[in-house]
């Protein structure tokens, strides 16, 4: 149920490549929905009671509602069911090697970029990631090795259902407030995760949010970051003109490495300092890991650079918490564009009202601001709160409700020399869809 979420399709797609009779349902149409069709799973676009027969197991995304017709009617029939995350425990049980990459912010690239080293190394590891990587065209990956790798998703405790041989916390920072109510209860959950790694924990040093939840554990743990005071740590960092860094990494004041990415930003050194160390632990020779850094070219709507049409860049990116947008608009100021438009798609009434001044703070950063509805996901909206209140506090940002009215805007507005940025945890990428589409028709 749910089968088009970002998580639910990855498991899907294991489950039916290890031989099981799968079906689905989802309530929208996407990208998602045509690759699970190609891949023969019958999808139906309405959830209804009729959908469930005589299938052994449900498995359900969190979003998915107790009144929901599906799961009314395998209760009805006494099928057992359980939650996406419980299934991805369960596969995880299956391989002696499991990592599981945590954070609030950097899992997708982080996994990705094991997974590319892993895969380029030869050691055919599976994959669940939560967003496209080229390699293995899609979300997901059937190895035939002991190893899986797999995003460790801290919402509604999802992570505390995987037991990782090696875990992986790439920062610990405050979001989903719906549901953990306060940050201590976010820390408090990573700990607790932490707590359960068999074999190894990778943690950025440099964030104090992590070294406090692991703090004490009586587990082997590394701490990697910019900081000397970390066990491998990045040095004689240089970024280009399109600020992809070239840096050593250190252990004990010696180099042990020279490392060139081709992913942007100060926020993609952390992640390969995470997705090197994980690779070392699994036997990979250091100039293996290195090239396959080198050759890692980003997870898909990580900003992804779509066009340069008529001198105009398109590009897009999943940034949905105020910390990502600074991290992403940091770096892409310093990339001689004349002017940066940020098309911001905000992501549930929760976050929106709760981190509305640090979403205003990190926004003001762009040049120009356009502010869409907020998309609800799997909300109500009992905070009052509305786009024009974050728009009334960010600096040349315009409300646009609609994609459509947003790409009209943009294609009479923008000019030679702009980056045209969509931002958004959702399905703003539509929107960047449709700018390139204007722009062809244009020039």
């Amino acid at each position: 149920i749910g089968i088009g979420g970002s998580g639910m399709f990855p498991i899907a797609r294991i489950l039916k490549e290890k031989g099981y009779e799968i079906t689905g349902s989802d309530i929208y149409e996407s990208d998602t929905i045509e690759k699970v069709r190609n891949i023969g799973i019958t999808v139906s676009m309405e959830q209804k009671e009729e959908n469930i027969v005589d299938q052994d197991l449900v498995v359900f995304s969190a979003a998915i509602k107790d009144e929901n017709p599906e799961i009314i009617a395998a209760k009805n029939k006494n099928i057992p069911m359980i939650e996406r995350s419980v299934m991805l425990g369960i596969i995880f049980k299956d391989y002696k090697n499991s990592i599981g990459v945590a954070g609030t912010h950097g899992k997708t690239t982080t996994t990705s970029m094991i997974t590319s080293i892993l895969i380029d190394a030869g050691k055919d590891p599976t994959a669940v990631i939560g967003g496209t990587l080229n390699k293995i065209k899609g979300n997901s990956h059937l190895g035939k090795s002991d190893i899986i790798v797999g995003e460790a998703c801290e919402y509604v405790d999802s992570f505390l259902k995987l037991y990782p041989y090696c875990s992986v916390i790439t920062n610990v920072d405050s979001d989903h407030l719906d549901y953990f109510k306060t940050f201590d209860n976010v820390k408090k959950s990573f700990r607790q995760f932490a707590s359960q790694t068999s074999g190894i924990l990778v943690v950025n040093g440099d964030d104090e949010n992590a070294r406090e939840c692991v703090d004490n554990l009586k587990i082997k743990t590394v701490f990697f970051g910019f900081s000397k005071n970390n066990d491998y740590y990045a040095d004689n960092i240089v970024f280009n003109e399109l600020q992809m860094a070239t840096f050593s990494i250190m252990h004990k004041d010696k180099k042990i490495a020279d490392v060139s990415l081709s992913v942007p930003g100060k926020h993609n050194i952390y992640n390969a300092l995470a997705a090197f160390l994980v690779a070392e632990n699994l036997g990979v020779e250091t100039e293996k890991i290195c090239e396959a850094l080198k050759n890692f070219k980003g997870a898909h709507r990580r900003f992804e650079i779509l066009e340069r049409i008529n001198d105009i860049t398109i590009a897009d990116d999943f940034a949905h918490h105020p910390t990502e947008i600074e991290s992403t608009l940091n770096f892409v100021k310093k990339m001689n564009f004349k002017r940066v438009w940020t098309i911001f798609q905000p992501h549930t009434y929760s976050r929106t009202f709760m981190f509305i001044n640090e979403f205003a703070k990190a926004l003001s950063i762009s040049d120009k601001v356009v502010i869409s509805d907020i998309l609800p996901v799997r909300e109500v909206n009992v905070y009052n709160i509305h786009s024009e209140d974050l728009v009334n506090k960010v600096p040349n940002a315009v409300y646009v409700p609609t994609f459509e009215e947003i790409a009209d805007f943009i294609v009479n507005n923008a000019t030679s020399g702009d980056l045209v940025l969509t931002m958004g945890g959702g399905n703003v990428y539509k929107c960047a869809d449709m700018i390139v589409s204007r722009l062809k028709k244009l020039f």
